[in-house]
């Protein structure tokens, strides 16, 4: 095997090995440790580059090794892969940036750095995993990497808030593992293929159904669908590099990633709708996708709502997937990478708000455009991409999921998708409001966030726009979810 061909071992091989070295050098010597972990970043980034250029013509990726008879540790890479892997690399290296500049002169560093590279392998581990065994080595160790990282402040609001965050991600890996141990017995089987490995005559239909709830509901849980999110909310006492990273591209989307795997490479779409567990995972995303919105609705604090909005926004995904079409999956698909750019881009502004004014809620926001103008325009745009205005991101990914909806026949999506859009923008807009338009509390302080803290808040913002914008260009989201959706809808 070349190097070329084991570039998903590679991918992450960067991020583990960046992990053990930064747990190797002294808390004191700083620079390094900043050196080691935007090069690996950056590494990280072109390797997945170079995948992503040679599946899009067709090269073959893959590593295995036979752990045990019938059972083995298998990572390739196909177009779904490129997906979470390319989100996961840029916004990682993205997020370092930010990160660096947001936990500057804060102690046990080390350890955050050592803990914030072992979850981004875990995440691209769940990308490139080639079978349900490998996905979940590394859906576990997403969570004992993001532990840490959740309770890093060591405060007891924070430590009760791991302690939630442990009961409900383990919960989910039991049921998950669970699922995973019937499949194996009724098929022998574990690898993702396109179309699904499950037949009607491996087992009784009942059997295969809570199989599937199994492993749905294991995923349902990092997903923080309801009823399994009461974790998400409770974490918001991470720094705000964690939130950022949970939100959009780690944990949830893990989650999410894991309900497309179980779907369409793992029982396969026919199977899925003849069992009737399509309808059971979009009823589950509509339900959360409202109940979201409507706590959001309700919270002061900025990170509360924003934690509210995720628990809502990621069941797009789910939405997408559970009508069951093409054009709805291409919207729920699309929204993986949407919702990534556009929350990321909301944490990124909150956690310079709170850095450098000290401000937490949405009662003391009065005036902060005038006070942060370039920080509260990136917060502007993610917030009316998350609305779904035009020609924010946000916009493309509603759009085909009401249009998918209606070529289902499933009208009462579109019921879902208005209530929700008109309660993003009844928690989303009097932010806005009173940060642009309302009086300053003071009127002499104008002081916009550090560089590091600006330009990634700017950075992905402006990839917000770009992805609706050139929504139709080769290589964009969209065209390349199309291309996904293609594999499922032959």
């Amino acid at each position: 095997m070349s190097f070329y061909t084991t570039l998903p071992l590679h991918v992450v091989l960067t991020s583990l090995v960046a992990s053990i070295v930064m747990l190797c050098i002294p808390e004191r010597l700083h620079y390094w440790r900043i050196g080691v972990n935007l090069t690996a970043a950056i590494l990280k980034l072109l390797l997945v580059g170079i995948m992503l250029i040679g599946v899009a013509r067709g090269d073959e990726f893959g590593f295995r090794f036979e752990m045990m008879p019938g059972i083995s540790f298998y990572l390739h890479a196909d177009a779904l892969t490129m997906l979470l892997s390319l989100l996961s690399a840029l916004l990682w290296l993205v997020t370092t940036i930010y990160a660096i500049g947001y936990l500057k002169g804060t102690p046990n560093r080390r350890r955050f750095f050592a803990c914030f590279s072992l979850c981004v392998a875990a995440t691209m581990g769940i990308a490139v995993a080639g079978n349900l065994f490998t996905f979940f080595i590394f859906y576990e160790l997403l969570t004992i990497s993001t532990w840490p990282l959740v309770v890093h402040t060591g405060t007891r609001e924070a430590l009760r808030a791991g302690a939630s965050y442990l009961a409900y991600t383990l919960f989910g890996g039991g049921l998950f593992l669970l699922g995973i141990i019937g499949l194996h017995v009724v098929s022998g089987e574990s690898q993702f293929t396109p179309g699904g490995f499950v037949t009607p005559e491996m087992a009784d239909p009942f059997v295969l159904r809570v199989l599937f709830l199994l492993l749905f509901f294991g995923t349902a849980v990092k997903s923080a669908m309801v009823p399994f999110h009461g974790w998400l909310p409770k974490a918001m006492v991470a720094p705000s590099p964690v939130s950022a990273l949970l939100h959009a591209v780690a944990v949830v989307k893990a989650g999410a990633f894991g309900i497309v795997r179980l779907v369409y490479d793992v029982y396969g779409l026919d199977m899925t709708l003849a069992l009737g567990m399509s309808t059971v995972v979009a009823v589950m995303a509509g339900i959360t996708i409202i109940y979201g919105s409507l706590r959001a609705l309700f919270e002061d604090g900025l990170k509360a709502r924003l934690a509210w909005s995720t628990v809502s926004q990621v069941s797009y995904i789910a939405l997408g997937i559970g009508i069951a079409g093409p054009l709805a999956t291409i919207g729920g698909l699309v929204h993986l990478v949407h919702q990534g750019l556009m929350k990321i881009t909301l944490f990124f502004c909150v956690g310079a708000i709170t850095h450098t004014t000290g401000v937490k809620r949405v009662s003391e926001i009065d005036g902060m455009g005038r006070r942060m103008p370039l920080t509260m325009l990136a917060f502007s745009v993610a917030a009316l991409g998350m609305i779904g205005l035009p020609p924010m991101a946000g916009f493309v990914s509603k759009l085909y999921l009401g249009v998918g909806a209606v070529e289902r026949g499933a009208w009462w999506v579109l019921g879902v998708l208005v209530a929700s859009t008109l309660l993003n923008a009844a928690y989303f807009l009097p932010i806005l409001g009173r940060a642009w338009f309302a009086e300053p509390v003071d009127h002499h302080l104008r002081r916009e966030a550090s560089a590091p803290l600006l330009y990634p808040a700017l950075f992905t913002a402006s990839l917000t726009i770009g992805a609706g914008i050139l929504a139709g260009m080769s290589y964009s989201p969209l065209q390349w979810v199309i291309v996904i959706a293609g594999r499922f809808y032959r």
